[in-house]
């Protein structure tokens, strides 16, 4: 597989989405993930409800493409999950990428990642918006 295949139509297709994002104005809740390997840096924000569910989502991304999709999927599927879901989840697209099965993901956009499984240097590019949320969230 080649790197063409791993930026495939529904990759930039997130990455576009995300883009029009941005940061929260007083979020309740944000953190920074950086990757020093290759540079990635995502920081997430959440706004909160009373029982600690996402409202809100902001991000600003300046990485790959393939973290700035994850953050854009993050960013539209997150809202009404607390920490310990979306952490399952974050566990969920771990074993995804490292070949587990794709009906095992909670997010169909998910499936998007399925190029990415051949280049093991690149999941922490789809992982690092994850950890961003465990560090906001505090899971």
């Amino acid at each position: 597989m080649s790197l063409d295949e791993l930026y495939q139509k529904k990759i930039m297709d997130l990455v576009r989405e995300g883009r029009e994002i941005g940061r929260l104005e007083n979020p309740d809740a944000t953190a920074r993930a950086d990757n020093p390997l290759c540079g990635d840096r995502v920081t997430m924000d959440f706004n909160l409800d009373a029982e600690q569910r996402v409202t809100k989502t902001g991000q600003r991304v300046r990485g790959c493409a393939l973290c700035e999709a994850a953050a854009a999927l993050i960013a539209a599927e997150a809202t009404g999950l607390n920490a310990a879901e979306i952490a399952a989840i974050a566990e969920t697209v771990q074993v995804y990428l490292k070949g587990g099965d794709e009906a095992a993901l909670p997010w169909t956009r998910l499936s998007a990642f399925a190029p990415v499984r051949a280049f093991k240097a690149r999941h922490e590019c789809v992982l690092l918006p994850f950890k961003a949320v465990a560090k906001a969230l505090g899971e």
